[in-house]
């Protein structure tokens, strides 16, 4: 199966399909198409672990490895017998299983997950767990049942070196995704005025330095039947930091912050091209060098009488930035249409609405401040 071909599904967060697509076509993935809740790619085991290892956007990597129709439980039971388990499959790994059904005839997932689990621990004598980092991810949908099996493990923004987090700590995979819908391509400076633990700043130095976001951690291919450790470590081995020149600035007015975002560069290995200080939106000044990004998930708040605390600080960074930063374009997300609207910028059309930490946030950008 190592050389087989077959679809994987990265998962993207909603509203965000179209940008992962760009990502994996940037990154030589075969025929990236743009689907809701994702982007489907073509490729074979090596093309999953690579997925895991280098998109800097998915939140997970799906390989879906077969299917077969079932219009009732008893057909289910027979064909799940019949599926080659233990092709992808190690009989000494646990696995679990999860199933969603829709518009179909086998409609209880309780019932087809038990047919499910049942024919793997018997045909294929894999021991089944509610702990097992192994996922089998079944759809059942029109009949059509559609087995993945979940690659990733840990949701792919957990990077593998990094601890210290904000309040309000922005996904790396999403600021990943908002950084290149707002142009970024890893030769240009980047300045977040309100860093936090340093998430888009870190995000814009590894990218910058050609470091696989999945560098430091483990993944759940390594422990299906498909996995090739040498294969693996002649990949991972391929990519090594390059100092292009670009240099990444953090600024946040808390200083526990800053020592957070330094102490997460240190980490993640990117501590010489990151720049962090501890300053008020006030204090900020246009760093010497070419025009880059200006990339910023200020405060939004939940509740009528945050949000009006609030416009005075919106319409302070709006001031400084249109003073200053002549060249700079500005990316900013909020889940307020209004407080985007009270810096002063020039906003193009807001992106789509994303959903992040129980708001529907979107990215506001701009062309390059005159």
């Amino acid at each position: 199966m190592t050389s087989e071909s077959f679809e994987i599904f990265l998962v993207a967060p909603p509203g965000m399909e179209a940008v992962l697509a760009d990502e994996a076509r940037a990154l030589g993935f075969a025929a990236p198409e743009p689907v809701a809740g994702g982007v489907t790619v073509q490729g074979g085991w090596p093309d999953v672990w690579r997925a895991n290892l280098e998109l800097r956007g998915a939140t997970r990597v799906l390989a879906r490895i077969g299917g077969f129709m079932a219009f009732h439980l008893a057909q289910l039971d027979k064909r799940a017998r019949k599926f080659p388990w233990a092709d992808v499959l190690r009989s000494d790994v646990p696995a679990r299983v999860e199933v969603t059904s829709r518009k179909s005839k086998v409609y209880h997932a309780g019932a087809a997950t038990q047919r499910i689990e049942r024919a793997i621990a018997e045909e294929a004598g894999v021991t089944i767990s509610a702990e097992a980092r192994v996922c089998v991810k079944v759809r059942i949908d029109d009949n059509r049942v559609t087995v993945s099996l979940d690659t990733s493990g840990e949701s792919l923004h957990r990077r593998g070196h990094k601890e210290a987090v904000g309040k309000a700590p922005l996904r790396e995979t999403m600021a990943a995704l908002f950084l290149r819908h707002c142009g970024f391509d890893g030769r240009e400076p980047v300045l977040d005025p309100m860093c936090g633990s340093g998430t888009f700043v870190i995000e814009a130095a590894e990218h910058a330095a050609g470091l696989a976001p999945g560098r430091s951690r483990r993944f759940a291919f390594e422990d299906l039947a498909t996995f090739d450790a040498g294969a693996w470590q002649a990949m991972r081995n391929r990519g090594s930091a390059v100092d292009n020149g670009v240099t990444l600035y953090g600024y946040d007015r808390d200083a526990g912050a800053i020592r957070s975002a330094q102490a997460n560069a240190e980490r993640a290995g990117v501590a010489d091209a990151t720049r962090f200080a501890c300053q008020p939106v006030s204090a900020l000044t246009r760093p010497e060098g070419p025009a880059g990004l200006v990339m910023v998930n200020p405060p939004y708040g939940g509740r009528i009488g945050d949000k009006k605390a609030l416009y005075p600080l919106y319409a302070a960074l709006g001031e400084v930035l249109a003073q200053g930063f002549s060249g700079w374009r500005v990316g900013l997300v909020t889940s307020e249409a209004g407080l985007a609207k009270a810096t002063g910028l020039p906003f193009l059309p807001p992106g789509p609405p994303v959903a992040h930490g129980g708001l529907k946030v979107r990215v506001h950008r701009t062309e390059p401040l005159p």
